[in-house]
């Protein structure tokens, strides 16, 4: 007598296998090796740093605007983008930049603790719509004299990451900081569209072309919208933002 298969259905068998491969991943992340969290200090299978820290990162939630990731109601423009829209079409954002996340990122740029940037990019992989991918990445350039002085972009790290995740090609040299303006965080808030006007050249042939523009932290805009405006010289259709942390209004 043959012995008749139970049917699974489709969907049942997909979480089958899903689970499966959930299960053997908790087990690898348990065998494979510990280091301290950056954050607590406690030991971690989790990254860089562990799951309890993690879950104390200030994620940002779903509704936003969509032109500058700040937190709306109901995720409706807000009032600013209103009055004074920005010259990317819309923003991605994964944290909001309040502690500990901000000391993270300044222990990226200002430390030289680099593999915070891969972190990084691993989460806003993860937050970017993969249904509305751009042609190209684009990050934020650095003046020679700045990266000489850092010896690193820590946009471009965050871009050439993301890059290869998502299997986009990345121009690192399509946009030149041309003025070595001061830093943007060390000026006043009205004082730093002025302090960016006309600092990026932009040398591709961008027609007709989608871009991100990648940073690590998007405070007024000033400087992405500079460089989104070089950009759009070039002729990119569609321009977006994609950065690590927003900064919040009580923050700012």
């Amino acid at each position: 007598m043959i012995e008749k298969r139970r049917f699974i259905p489709e969907r049942q068998s997909l979480s089958i296998i899903r689970k499966y491969f959930l299960n053997i991943g908790a087990k690898f992340r348990q065998f494979a090796p510990a280091q301290p969290c950056v954050l607590c200090g406690s030991m971690s299978h989790d990254g860089l740093w562990c799951a309890a820290c993690d879950s104390a990162l200030p994620y940002l939630g779903a509704a936003h605007c969509p032109g500058c990731a700040l937190p709306t109601p109901a995720g409706e423009v807000c009032g600013q983008c209103l009055k004074h829209p920005p010259l990317f079409a819309r923003a991605t954002a994964v944290f909001g930049y309040a502690f500990p996340l901000d000391k993270l990122v300044q222990a990226m740029k200002y430390g030289e603790q680099l593999a915070l940037a891969y972190a990084f990019a691993e989460k806003l992989v993860h937050r970017i719509d993969k249904n509305r991918l751009p042609d190209y990445l684009i990050p934020m350039p650095l003046h020679p004299a700045k990266l000489r002085e850092r010896g690193f972009n820590q946009s471009q790290l965050l871009a050439a990451k993301i890059a290869r995740e998502l299997d986009i090609e990345l121009l690192p040299d399509a946009c030149r900081r041309v003025r070595n303006t001061p830093p943007q965080s060390a000026l006043p808030w009205k004082e730093r569209k002025k302090n960016v006007r006309d600092a990026f050249c932009c040398d591709a042939d961008l027609a007709g072309k989608r871009i991100a523009l990648v940073d690590d932290v998007l405070t007024t805009g000033a400087s992405l919208n500079a460089l989104a405006e070089a950009v759009g010289k070039c002729g990119a259709v569609e321009i977006s933002a994609w950065v690590v942390a927003r900064t919040l209004p009580h923050n700012r």
